[in-house]
């Protein structure tokens, strides 16, 4: 008897994840050595606290003056900026080179701080979970941020980044004690 239905990797995301995904800038949103530039690294961690070095980050953010080049964005923005990097946890950890981005609008007039949003692909997900990643030089920003103040007090800190010299580290952890904060989106 053939089998109609050939068996598939164990991973739900495919084992070819970083090769299939390759984007050309890859980690860089602006160049290395972009005033103002640092590295934003990081490990993802399953329930166990379990490094998974098969996963992969992407990241979508706004210039520095808070603008998107895309159709959602309806303010005047003349900028070709991208705002996108993907980094592949291989290395054991994600590293992505950015800047900060500027404050955006949020709902009902109010203020969003400078913030990454991050999608994270990786075995056992079907589907990838999203989440934010705030600066904490930006402290009286993220005191006022909507969906930051949405969160339980308890939970903001999953959402802060650590300074790391002049870089930032963030670690995801996928479930368990101390979760990052995940959205529905």
């Amino acid at each position: 008897m053939t089998d109609l239905y050939p068996s598939t990797p164990w991973q739900t995301v495919g084992p070819y994840l970083h090769i299939g995904l390759t984007w050309p800038d890859g980690a860089f949103v602006v160049p290395e050595g972009t005033p103002g530039g640092f590295w934003l690294r990081g490990r993802i961690v399953d329930g166990a606290g379990q490094v998974l070095p098969d996963a992969l980050v992407e990241t979508w953010q706004a210039d520095p003056a808070g603008r998107f080049t895309h159709p959602d964005d309806p303010r005047d923005n003349a900028t070709a900026w991208r705002g996108f990097a993907r980094s592949d946890t291989r290395p054991g950890e994600f590293a992505i080179y950015t800047v900060h981005p500027g404050a955006l609008p949020g709902p009902s007039g109010t203020v969003q701080a400078p913030h990454l949003d991050l999608s994270i692909f990786a075995r056992g997900l079907l589907q990838r979970v999203v989440t934010r990643v705030y600066f904490p030089g930006f402290t009286a920003a993220n005191s006022l941020d909507p969906v930051l103040n949405s969160i339980p007090a308890q939970r903001r800190d999953t959402l802060i980044a650590i300074p790391d010299g002049d870089d930032y580290r963030f670690d995801i952890r996928l479930q368990g004690a101390h979760e990052t904060v995940f959205f529905d989106v």
